[in-house]
């Protein structure tokens, strides 16, 4: 969006979980906003369910063009903490990045992740955990009934974590 008008694209930072209101008070106030989101499965209490969130927690885009619009004006608008900038000038944006996040929406208007797979259970995988030693081994995922507790071990390291499911075995 750097057109002759001068508008180019900026980072807002919002406050937390508050980024559609942000979003609305910046447009009532005359600035473009683009908030990326996506469609995010959420796990709680046994059920799944896909809702829509941020793309970027907390953070937004806008269009502004510095030397018509009255751009300080967005510190103080609603959901907002404040533009990102570099001293006090505002640090833009790539309008290649914003305009390539806007041609991956779906017919929905949430931008689409690609969702396939890294690693498969049993596929090979190779690592430099040291410098000049090269490790090789396996990819594998336990069951989740009984991922209460998983390991991952690799070239000699061990550490048990609650929250990983999938582990490296070696070879």
């Amino acid at each position: 969006m750097t057109t002759a008008s001068g508008l180019r694209w900026y980072v807002v930072r919002t406050r937390p979980h508050a980024e559609l209101k942000a979003v609305s008070h910046l447009q009532r106030q005359g600035f473009c906003a683009y908030l990326p989101r996506y469609l995010k499965r959420r796990r709680h209490a046994r059920r799944t369910e896909i809702v829509p969130a941020p793309l970027f927690p907390r953070y937004l885009f806008v269009a502004v063009d510095l030397a018509a619009q009255r751009w300080r004006s967005i510190h103080s608008t609603v959901g907002v903490t404040h533009l990102v900038t570099n001293g006090d000038t505002p640090v833009s944006v790539a309008a290649k990045i914003v305009e390539e996040l806007q041609q991956r929406h779906d017919e929905r208007g949430f931008v689409r992740l690609d969702q396939h797979r890294r690693f498969a259970p049993g596929d090979p995988v190779s690592s430099a955990a040291r410098l000049g030693s090269c490790s090789t081994g396996r990819w594998w995922k336990r069951p989740r009934k009984t991922a209460s507790r998983s390991c991952r071990s690799f070239a000699g390291w061990r550490r048990v974590t609650r929250s990983a499911v999938a582990c490296l075995t070696l070879r």
